[in-house]
């Protein structure tokens, strides 16, 4: 295989990874925030659960910058192309960052009076960021296509991805927290696991309607016999989720990890099987990642700083995790 062709494989390799690990380590940091009770009286709460994710939070989006460079860089054409279509709604993404990210900071400094609006702003950013990035992934998978069919795809979608973060935020609340709290996070995050199901089902069906060609694909003998081993495991991850969550809390917290597990499957399996719908097409039904790819001589040269920083950041994320492993105690400003 030339470099020519090689090349653009492994930076779709890295910029996958670098998607699929944002959806995990962000994605339930945003799902926590969209879980935050807002009852007054529920303050030491919403604290408790910030400061389960407060070590994490800011670090997890560094895996959504790098998946972003890796477009600009070593597929321009591509990353010209989605911007062109994703621009609306890309800034109200950035919005809901931007918002988490002030409310995150004030809700430390302001007057007592004052901290209610910014957990609520917290809330409101997590929710604004997790609906803009599931409409853009409804956007991506029908290939911008207009219409009113396209735009109903794109809104499920929006909710499908919202529930699946939910869900990965209750299930690490269920690993962080204890009592009530974790209490709370289980019947929160069994709601979501049925919820993310019917989501995910509902969102596998259009798919294969509006795309006749990945149908073909995933029907395709004898390559059936394999692919659909993905549908089957994340099936048996939302069925072991369904089981567990009934059983919680056992003596000695035990399985409290399980949860998180399983999610982080569902959240695997689904993101393998979109990929293997789509590949190589970058963007469905109109660039494939050798047509998009910067030429070989910049490849090369990206590569070398991709395989330092890549690294890098996984050994500072496990360390980080390490460091900060156990349960959540309470919130402190210094």
């Amino acid at each position: 295989m030339s470099e020519a062709t090689l090349l653009p494989v492994i930076f779709i390799g890295l910029m996958g990874l670098a998607i699929l690990v944002y959806a995990l380590l962000d994605g339930y940091d945003l799902g926590v925030g969209i879980l935050l009770p807002m009852k007054s009286d529920e303050e030491h709460l919403r604290d408790r659960m910030i400061a389960s994710i407060g070590p994490f939070w800011d670090a997890n989006e560094t895996w959504l910058v790098l998946a972003v460079g890796l477009l600009l860089i070593a597929f321009p054409s591509a990353h010209s192309l989605v911007l062109y279509h994703l621009y609306l709604p890309a800034t109200f993404m950035l919005l809901g960052l931007i918002l988490r990210g002030v409310a995150f900071d004030f809700r430390a400094k302001a007057a007592v009076s004052h901290k209610y609006l910014w957990d609520l702003g917290f809330k409101s950013g997590s929710l604004l960021t997790t609906l803009t990035q599931g409409y853009m992934l409804g956007k991506y998978v029908t290939g911008f296509i207009p219409g009113w069919g396209a735009e109903v795809f794109c809104l499920l979608s929006a909710l499908g991805v919202t529930a699946a973060y939910t869900l990965i935020g209750g299930a690490w609340l269920v690993l962080k927290t204890e009592s009530d709290l974790q209490g709370r996070a289980i019947r929160w995050a069994r709601n979501a696991n049925r919820l993310t199901f019917l989501g995910v089902i509902a969102v596998c069906l259009v798919n294969l309607w509006v795309n006749p060609s990945v149908f073909q694909r995933w029907f395709e003998f004898p390559l059936v016999m394999f692919v659909l081993l993905i549908p089957a495991i994340c099936l048996a991850a939302f069925m072991g989720n369904e089981w567990l969550l009934r059983k919680l809390p056992l003596p000695d917290d035990r399985y409290c990890t399980y949860p998180f597990a399983f999610t982080a499957m569902i959240f695997t399996t689904c993101f393998t099987g979109l990929a293997f719908s789509f590949y190589p097409a970058i963007v469905p039904g109109k660039l494939t990642i050798w047509e998009a790819a910067s030429a070989p001589e910049s490849l090369q040269f990206i590569l070398v700083g991709a395989l330092v920083v890549v690294p890098v950041i996984l050994v500072y994320t496990a360390y980080a995790y390490w460091v900060f492993r156990g349960k959540a105690s309470d919130l402190k400003y210094h």
